[in-house]
Order: C-alpha cells, then sequence, then structure tokens
C-alpha cells in the first residue's frame, strides 16, 4: 500500500522533487479501486483527519498531485503521505480540493480562457468568495455556475474581512480570496487578509495564475537578470519624483503599475530622472488593444501624445536597469569640484550632467546634499 511506514524508505531513495509527476502516477497505479488512502494528519497541518482518496487504477495516471512536495517530506520523515483533503471525481479523474482553507485565486486580467482548471474547480466547489468588488467579480462567478456566497474584501474593510474569513475557515468552510484582476495581494487588497489569516493558525493555499507584472516582463525583451517590482508610484509628484530618485542606480529592471490618468506625469518625471535609459510600456494586457512597446526613456512622452488611444488602459511600465558601472562616485566628484569653485548648486548641477552624462535633476539632489 502507497507511503505506509514501510514505503518511505523506497520513495527516499527516488528523485522526490515537489511536484514530480513520475513519481506520483507510478505510486498510485498500485492502488485498488476501493482501497483507500490513508493520510497522516499529524506530519503537516494541511488537511482534516482521516481524510481519504478513493482511486480507480485506470485512473491513476490521470492524476495530478496539487501539493506533490509532501512526497519529499513523506521520505524524509519515514510518515504517510500528507497533502490537501482530496478525492477523485470519477468522471474525468481531476483531483477536487476540499478543505477549510483560504485559496487564495488570481483571475484573469482580461481573457477568460487565462483562468486556470484549478482556479475554476475552486471557485465553483468553495462556499465563499472574498472578493474585491463584488459587483466586478459576480459575472465570472455567474458565468462559471459559482453558487458561493461572496464577502466584500477590499482596501478600506480588510480587517473586517479577515475577522468574517477568519469565521468561516475555523467553522470548517473553505474560502476563496480574488481581486478584480489578477493575482491578490500583488498591489491589490488581500495581503492583509492572508496575514491575518495565517496569524490565526488557519491554512492559506495560494494558486499560481495571471500576474500583470510577470506577464508584461516575459513580454519586454529586457534582458536585466533580476527585477523589482514596485507597483503604484506616490500620487503626488513631489513624492513620485523622490521615489524614483531612491531607485535610481538599482541594477535591475524596474516594474511600475501605473493608471491612465497619471501615466503622462508619470513617464515625465521618469524622462527626468533616467534619462536615456530604455522604458518598456505594456498596455491593456491579454485584452483586444494590448500593446507592447519599447523606446528610449526620453522619447517616451512624446510617443504617448502623439495619440491618445496610447493613453487609454492599463499601464505596465518597465524600466532596464542601471548599467554596472552608473556611478562610480565620478558624478560626485565633479559636483564637489564644481561647487569647490564657487558654481551655484543649479549650475554645478548642469555641468556636471553634460561632463558624466547623469541624470542632471540627480546631481542637483546631490548638490543640495553636499551644500547643507
Amino acid at each position: 500500500m502507497l507511503c505506509g511506514e514501510h514505503d518511505a524508505p523506497a520513495l527516499a531513495g527516488r528523485d522526490a522533487r515537489p511536484g514530480a509527476p513520475e513519481i506520483a502516477a507510478a505510486a498510485l497505479a498500485d492502488l485498488d479501486e476501493n482501497q483507500p488512502l490513508a493520510i497522516a494528519a499529524d506530519q503537516v497541518d494541511f488537511a482534516t483527519p482521516d481524510a481519504k482518496v478513493a482511486l480507480d487504477e485506470a485512473q491513476a495516471t490521470a492524476f495530478q498531485i496539487t501539493r506533490c512536495p509532501v512526497l519529499g517530506f513523506a521520505a524524509a520523515h519515514g510518515g504517510g503521505i500528507v497533502g490537501l483533503c482530496l478525492h477523485a471525481d470519477k468522471n474525468d479523474g481531476r483531483m477536487m480540493e476540499e478543505s477549510a482553507a483560504l485559496y487564495v485565486v488570481p483571475t484573469p486580467l482580461g481573457n477568460l480562457a487565462d483562468l486556470t482548471r484549478r482556479a475554476e474547480e475552486i471557485l465553483r466547489t468553495v462556499p465563499w468568495v472574498a472578493a474585491e468588488d463584488t459587483r466586478h467579480s459576480g459575472p465570472l462567478l455567474k458565468q462559471l455556475g459559482a453558487q458561493a456566497r461572496t464577502i466584500p474584501a477590499h482596501q478600506h474593510n480588510e480587517h473586517e474581512a479577515a475577522a468574517r474569513i477568519v469565521d468561516k475557515l475555523r467553522a470548517g468552510e473553505a474560502v476563496a480570496l480574488i481581486s478584480d484582476a489578477g493575482t491578490p495581494g500583488i498591489s491589490d487588497p488581500g495581503a492583509r487578509i492572508v496575514a491575518a489569516v495565517r496569524a490565526a493558525g488557519c491554512k492559506v493555499v495560494p494558486l499560481p495564475g495571471p500576474c500583470a507584472a510577470t506577464t508584461a516582463l516575459s513580454g519586454s525583451g529586457l534582458l536585466d537578470e533580476h527585477f523589482l517590482f514596485y507597483g503604484f508610484l506616490p500620487a503626488k509628484g513631489g513624492q513620485r519624483r523622490q521615489a524614483l530618485e531612491e531607485l535610481r542606480e538599482q541594477p535591475c529592471a524596474l516594474v511600475f503599475y501605473e493608471a491612465p490618468h497619471r501615466v503622462l506625469e508619470t513617464v515625465e518625471d521618469m524622462a527626468t530622472v533616467f534619462g536615456e535609459r530604455t522604458l518598456v510600456i505594456a498596455r491593456e494586457l491579454t485584452k483586444l488593444f494590448e500593446s507592447i512597446h519599447s523606446l528610449p526613456v526620453n522619447e517616451a512622452l512624446d510617443w504617448l501624445k502623439a495619440d491618445p488611444n496610447r493613453q487609454r488602459g492599463e499601464f505596465v511600465l518597465m524600466l532596464a536597469g542601471a548599467p554596472a558601472d552608473a556611478d562610480n562616485g565620478e558624478g560626485e566628484r565633479v559636483l564637489k569640484l564644481l561647487l569647490a569653485e564657487g558654481l551655484p548648486v543649479k549650475q554645478a548641477a548642469k555641468l556636471a550632467s553634460q561632463i558624466t552624462g547623469m541624470a542632471k535633476n540627480a546631481l542637483y539632489e546631490r548638490a543640495l546634499a553636499l551644500k547643507s
């Protein structure tokens, strides 16, 4: 029988990589039609006690274990397989998740076909869905045939929503957390709810799925090995420019979200701070008028203004990272020499920019700091 106490050594001797499908298929194939798979509840706090999986031998190869890290855990600890409360749907061999957990469910950015089968199944079967905007999510749930009741969970009521969700989980009811689009908690409400649920000792199960930041990056062509996701910049101009200045020397791609009514101001500030660095503008991802355009950031403002349609929709703005030798102290050294000659701050910054090629605005800020 699979994953009894005598089976752990056999698993330990194999490649127990999380999610390795060949292990799952080979192990499950030995089960008889009505032979139960006992789940040890004392290994990991994934599942309720005595959860079982009933499998048909012929269906075994169709299964996908959604929490396969338990294979490696079972082998390492000499116990049985531990996992979510799962059962087999005999109609198509899919795994069904039945656990009093908070499921963090990404929803499509714009194309309904991007909803994963696992996300669809969870939204159809959970009794509760915590939604950023219940009016916005209603049509999606209706189209899926979901019967779940909804809990409002937006940025203005996250504390209250978290308390309600914890109560549902403690009563043994599963809850799915969704935002209007994309992944909850990523520049969307949800992070505080997840933190509160974890603090209460309840289980959180995150699902992979749509995310505007990674979707945009994959189509950007930027060559940076690393990226920094910032999200939305401050709405006020002074605070926004200060935030950009603090990011100017980062040697990684910078990823921002921006709203259409602020995109011109934000791009103008980016041009001031970052000069000729490459900017990639992704707009309306996965939707009918999706576009991804790459150009020097100091040309981006004119490009956006040339066509009002380019200013519409939801934006992901991606800046190439600072070159490795962006500022080895040369800018400050030149500034000190110019200021020592008695030049005013503004003139010193302008000349230092011409000499070093660094952004004038950044040099001006440094000159002010040197003078203070």
